[in-house]
C-alpha cells in the first residue's frame, strides 16, 4: 500500500503542477480585459481539486511512511526533519493560499477581481509547493516519478 501511494503522490505532483501554471497563465492573460466564464471557473477548480486530491494521499502518507519518525534526535536529521515538519507545514499553507484564492475568486463581482485572485494565490501556492518538493537535488531522498 505504501509503496502505491507513494508512487501515485510522486506522479500526482507533475499534474498539480501542470494545472496550477495553467490555470495561473489563464488568470494572468485574462486579468485585465476578460471576462470569466465557466470554462475558467472549472479550471481553477480544477487545479485546487488536484491539489486537495494530492494533500489527502499526502496525509495518509504521512501517517504510514518511514521517513516520518518523530524519534528522539529526529530534528537534528535532515530528512526527518522535512518529512516531518516542513513539506507538510509548507504544503498545509500553500494548499490554504490557493483554497483562499479560489473562495474570492468565487465570491468578487468583477471578473478581474477574479482573475487577480487566481493569479496571486495560484502562485504564490506554486512558489510554496516548489520549494517544499522534496526533489532530487535536494538529496531528501525525493525522486523525480
Amino acid at each position: 500500500m505504501y509503496s502505491g501511494l507513494l508512487h501515485a503522490h510522486s506522479g500526482l505532483r507533475w499534474l498539480v503542477l501542470i494545472f496550477l501554471i495553467v490555470a495561473i497563465a489563464n488568470a494572468f492573460s485574462k486579468k485585465k480585459s476578460g471576462v470569466w466564464t465557466p470554462k475558467d471557473r472549472k479550471l481553477s477548480a480544477m487545479a485546487m481539486g488536484m491539489v486537495h486530491l494530492q494533500f489527502v494521499i499526502g496525509l495518509v502518507l504521512y501517517f504510514i511512511s518511514p521517513k516520518v519518525s518523530f524519534t528522539e534526535g529526529f530534528m537534528q536529521n535532515d530528512v526527518l526533519r522535512f518529512y516531518a515538519v516542513e513539506h507538510i507545514s509548507m504544503m498545509i499553507v500553500a494548499i490554504a493560499l490557493i483554497s483562499i484564492g479560489h473562495s474570492k475568486a468565487k465570491k468578487a463581482a468583477i471578473d478581474s477581481k477574479k482573475f487577480g485572485a487566481i493569479a496571486t494565490f495560484y502562485l504564490i501556492g506554486l512558489i510554496i509547493i516548489l520549494a517544499s518538493i522534496p526533489w532530487p537535488f535536494r538529496n531528501l531522498g525525493g525522486a523525480w516519478f
